[in-house]
């Protein structure tokens, strides 16, 4: 008999198979009258491999001296594992060992289980573009690829802003070609129609400077300040649909910006799955009618006095792809606060992402950035938050972006 059983040297095995033979019989007319389906035998399967782990267990806890054969015991019986050959003391098996298999088990799980996720994310992003996901395809060939995409939202009666914008630190023409090429950022002002039948005077004027600059992106939204949650939506599911970056990001046109400090900071977080970059804030629910920034549903956000969830401000952030993916394939059901960034907030709350509070993003304009370009830390952006922005940017923007500017080599030199 093999050395395994030399525990039970007493056992009568003629007698043990006389015991056991109406047993046998029972089982094959059993057998034959249910034969058990592919789900009951992989549960039986399942139940007898966590019973022989149990088992082993506890064989592994007994005594040396329980057993009859004194040396076996002691010298400890060496069981040949079925799959490659693996050989271990009995006496060497432990608790901790069965749950050290299990934490690495439950860890290949959560591994395969954030993989699985990623690829029906993509298809379902695939779907989207192709408009087979139930909506609308926005572009008709692939997306490109990208770093980041920068949306600067603007509005038809901020022709200056815009250009002052462009005297600064977004590049014309070849420039801006250039930088999406070689370095994968992409820059464009971001704005719907003005809603009027047939296209308005607006829509004529910005088609005119659309062709002279080709540094649009058009959404098919009507403007109004009151839309700019929905404008937030379709940009998103917009530039998702006609870039395949690996951040997006929203800024407002009167708002300075370093391209290299940002594309810097943002390559940090590339490995890094469902990142919210901005200046996290938490402002208070403005249940007053009449107020600038008066919240219509602040009773969804508790008593009066309350303030809202941590989220971005509003001037600028970004979010990192897989996040404008689910913006995207979810906007039709993303409901909209008055507030865009707000809005913004409320999309993200509920899922696992992680928060990155950049007080970088929210330098004040000169001598604030001044100060801190002169000792090391540029700003990524600066405006004033007493007018949302930068107060009368068309005027001081070339004065700030003098003052507080990284260079126009910076962003040439980032390794992304």
């Amino acid at each position: 008999m093999p050395s395994f059983f030399s525990p039970y040297a007493g056992w009568n095995l003629e007698q043990a198979l006389t015991e056991r033979q109406p047993q046998l019989e029972k089982t094959k007319a059993l057998r034959a009258r249910a034969p058990l389906s592919r789900k009951a035998i992989a549960a039986l399967c399942v139940a007898s491999f966590v019973a022989g782990l149990l088992l082993s267990g506890r064989v592994a806890l007994m005594p040396a001296d329980a057993s009859g054969d004194g040396g076996a015991a002691k010298e400890g019986v060496r069981v040949s594992g079925g799959c490659g050959g693996n050989k271990r003391k009995l006496g060497e098996n432990h608790p901790k060992d069965l749950l050290n298999e299990v934490s690495r088990t439950h860890q290949a799980i959560e591994s395969l289980d954030k993989a699985v996720s990623t690829l029906e994310m993509e298809l379902a992003v695939e779907r989207a573009r192709s408009g087979d996901g139930g909506g609308t395809a926005v572009a008709s060939k692939p997306p490109q690829k990208a770093f980041v995409v920068i949306g600067i939202n603007t509005a038809f009666t901020s022709r200056k802003r815009r250009d002052s914008l462009r005297d600064t630190w977004v590049p014309r023409g070849e420039k801006l070609r250039k930088l999406e090429m070689e370095k994968g950022i992409v820059i464009r002002f971001v704005i719907g129609h003005s809603g009027a039948p047939g296209g308005g005077a607006l829509d004529r004027a910005l088609d005119s400077e659309e062709a002279e600059t080709r540094d649009f992106l058009r959404l098919d939204h009507a403007e109004g300040y009151h839309e700019l949650s929905s404008k937030t939506r379709i940009y998103f599911t917009t530039a998702v649909a006609t870039w395949d970056a690996d951040f997006y990001v929203k800024v407002d046109d009167d708002v300075h910006l370093n391209l290299g400090m940002l594309s810097s900071r943002l390559a940090k977080h590339r490995t890094r799955p469902r990142v919210y970059v901005g200046c996290m804030k938490s402002g208070p629910v403005l249940s007053q009618k009449g107020v600038k920034y008066h919240e219509p549903e602040y009773w969804k956000f508790g008593d009066e006095g309350n303030k809202y969830f941590r989220h971005a401000t509003g001037q600028i952030y970004a979010i990192s792809k897989d996040l404008a993916a689910y913006i995207s394939i979810n906007q039709p059901i993303l409901h909209r606060f008055a507030n865009e960034d707000v809005s913004l907030g409320a999309w993200l709350i509920g899922l696992e992402v992680e928060h990155v509070d950049d007080r970088s993003m929210c330098c004040a304009t000169p001598p604030d950035c001044e100060w801190k370009k002169r000792a090391g830390n540029v700003c990524v952006a600066s405006f004033d938050w007493s007018c949302s922005g930068v107060c009368k940017s068309v005027d001081r923007m070339r004065h700030i972006h003098k003052a507080c500017g990284e260079g126009e080599g910076a962003v040439w030199n980032v390794a992304i």
